[in-house]
Formats: structure tokens, sequence, C-alpha cells
């Protein structure tokens, strides 16, 4: 079982003063940063805030950090370091490979996106229409907010060059089966590319086992510095066109990133794995494993820790007659991001749950097509509450008495 007290040593917001009491329910919209990115960043900025890679010591430490994470980060989902890439955020990254694909399609082949997804994934995807591309659109039930796999294969034709879905989503919370959604479109003759915000802060995931081409997240949300992050597998990353200076064609942490990276981020991001790491060895001391094999492990103590907690708070949301769970009420089958429709001005019920200490936040939070195919005023949108494996049962009992209390 995970040790949560263990964990939150390394966070310093728990240990504020000024957060003291508070519990936090808005991770799907950013997560705490752990200590570990926090002294990496601070080690850069003060001994490291120059042009790294050149000749002398500052410049050198600076590259060997954002080395080190290149390394570290890539070894956590089991791909190679010129697989991984840097931008400055998920939104931006989604754009840049849709130019990049873009450059070697013709007028009239065909993409698939989903209304499931965050505007981010799919909004750069759809503006494609505009150049001659034929955009389709995989639609979830609007009774369960999921998608069919069915649905999928009837909308796949030999045209179809891309099919962008998300791991999982920002509203329902529903885990989407990847790996076999990877098999059906590869044998459609497709690239697949998987949206992985709304995951990876559960455990970053094993690229190489779910088979797809390529994988974002943003690791803000995964304890992490603001900046992007994709694994684009090499052989498809060979051959997209250069979105960087054309000296920097042949330099694969280059070719996607059109403008200078965030040195000092990058630099910091390692501490991510750091912390993964610290995870690992106190709840496996005995044990030698590789960067895969330890994200593997501290994934499923993650996902063991959230799963118990979301149960009882989906069962209390499911059994109310004044608010609508949105997505499934089985823990087993979504991450703990869990939106409700209320009766209510959910903004209002947000601010009101604060009185109590209660962090979360309300809206359609970019998932606009989802939030109206599910029938909610995308005016006022749905209330979320999302939380981490650093979430406590004291936490989720303070939330639902505050709901008690406010609903």
């Amino acid at each position: 079982m995970l040790d949560t007290d263990f964990a939150r040593q390394h966070f310093p917001a728990f240990s504020e003063p000024s957060l003291n009491g508070w519990a936090f329910f808005e991770n799907a919209g950013g997560s705490y940063a752990c200590q570990q990115v926090i002294d990496r960043l601070t080690r850069f900025y003060t001994q490291h805030k120059v042009q790294p890679y050149a000749p002398y010591p500052a410049a050198t430490g600076g590259g060997d950090m954002m080395d080190a994470s290149y390394r570290q980060l890539a070894g956590y989902l089991n791909v190679s370091e010129p697989e991984v890439s840097f931008g400055p955020s998920t939104t931006q990254n989604t754009y840049v490979l849709a130019q990049a694909f873009r450059a070697g399609w013709q007028t009239g082949d065909e993409i698939i996106v989903t209304n499931q997804d965050h505007e981010a994934n799919g909004g750069a995807w759809r503006r494609l229409s505009d150049t001659g591309i034929v955009v389709r659109e995989w639609q979830v039930d609007p009774d369960t907010g999921v998608l069919n796999p069915e649905d999928l294969q009837a909308l796949l034709t030999e045209r179809t060059k891309l099919v962008a879905f998300p791991h999982c989503s920002n509203i329902v919370g529903h885990i989407n089966p990847v790996a076999d959604l990877c098999r059906i479109i590869h044998d459609a003759g497709a690239v697949t590319v998987v949206d992985g915000v709304s995951y990876a802060g559960h455990g970053l995931p094993d690229v190489d086992a779910l088979g797809t081409d390529i994988y974002l997240f943003s690791m803000y949300k995964t304890y992490g510095p603001h900046q992007g992050l994709m694994a684009v597998r090499q052989p498809l990353l060979d051959t997209l066109a250069n979105q960087s200076h054309f000296f920097n064609e042949k330099e694969l942490h280059k070719k996607l990133v059109p403008a200078g990276p965030d040195h000092a981020q990058i630099g910091a991001a390692g501490g991510v794995a750091d912390y993964f790491d610290a995870v690992f060895s106190h709840h496996f001391p005995t044990q030698q494993a590789t960067a895969a094999e330890r994200g593997r492990a501290v994934h499923q103590l993650f996902r063991d820790h959230e799963a118990a907690l979301l149960q009882p708070l989906l069962d209390y949301l499911a059994d109310r007659n004044d608010v609508r769970l949105l997505g499934p009420r089985h823990a087993k089958e979504r991450a703990p991001t869990v939106a409700v429709a209320i009766n209510k001005d959910p903004h209002e019920t947000a601010g009101a749950l604060a009185t109590h200490k209660v962090m979360c936040s309300s809206g359609h939070f970019y998932a606009y097509r989802l939030i109206d195919a599910l029938d909610v005023p995308v005016n006022t949108g749905a209330l979320r509450l999302s939380f981490v494996h650093y979430t406590t049962q004291a936490e989720v009992d303070q939330l639902i008495d505050a709901l008690d209390q406010t609903l």
C-alpha cells in the first residue's frame, strides 16, 4: 500500500502555513510540485542560468541537468532519449505536430478526432480541415461519455492517416483501452496520437507497452514544471517535416521545437523521476529495477491508492438525487477526475466549497464539445473534483462533508 505520509513529505505545499487545512481537489488543472523539481529549478537558476553546453562549468552543468531529464524521463516512459521532446505546453506541441504531419499529406486525406478530448488535442487537428484534410469525429455515447471502439472501426478508411484520442477524459474520467485501440488503428494503416494529459499524473505510462506512435502530457500535471512533453517514436519522427531551424533537423530533440526550449524547466523536469525513484526505493527497498520497471511499480501503487479513495466518492455522488455523475461509477474504469452536473450554479458551488477549505473548480475545462454532447450547459459547465496519489482519506471525508453542507 502507498505510504501517503512518505509521499506528502516530498511536497512543500503540505507544510505551507497558508495551505494548512485546505483539501486540494483541482489536481486535474495542475498538481503540486515535488521538492525534487523545486530544488532542481532553484539550482539551475542560481548555478546554471547561462546558455547551456558551452565549454565552461556553469554551462556544462546546465547541459548535464537537461540531458539527465531527457534520459530519466525517457527511461520511465520506456522510450529512447531522442524520442522525447519538450515544448511550452501540450497545446502547442500538438499544434506543431499537426503542421509536421500536414506537410506529408495530400488534399482529401482523412484524420479522426473525438469529442471526448480536451480541445488541446482536438483543436489543432480539426483546423487542418481548412487545408483540405477531411476530419471525421469519433463521438462518445451521450449517456455515458464513453468512446465505443466499434464506432471507431466504422470511421476508418483507406485514406485515414491519423487518429487522435485521449488516454483519459478530463471530465468523465474514463480510461480508454489504449493498447487495443492502437492495434485497431495500426491495422488500418494509420498513426496514433494519444493525449495523456489527464492520465499521466496518476502514474507515468509505459509508452512502449501502449503501442502508440505519439504520447503527449503536461509536466505541470505530473508534479513538475510548466512544460509539455511528447514522446514520438523514432521511425515516425524520422519521417516528419522539420519544424525547427533547418540546421536542427538531425537533432531529434529539437526537430519539433520551433523556438528555443526553456532550459531551466527542462533541467528541473527530471526531478519528477527523482521523486518516483524515492517512492520506489521506499516501498521496494530490496529490489533492483530498470526505470521502466520502477515506473510500472509506482504507477500501480498510485492506482491502487486512488481507486480505494475514489469508489466511496463515486458511490456518494451516484446515490444523490440532486447531482448527475458524469462518466462511469466504478473506480476500476476511471481516473479520480470526477465531474458532476448540478442544478445550482457550479461556479457558486465551488466558491461555497472554498468556505469549507475545499479547493475545486467549475466550467467546461476546455472539453467544450464533450460537455455539450453530455447535454450539460456549456456556459456554466460542471463541478469538477479531482485528486491524485497524495490525497488522503481524511481529505476525501472533508470533501464529502463539505458537499453535504453545500449541496
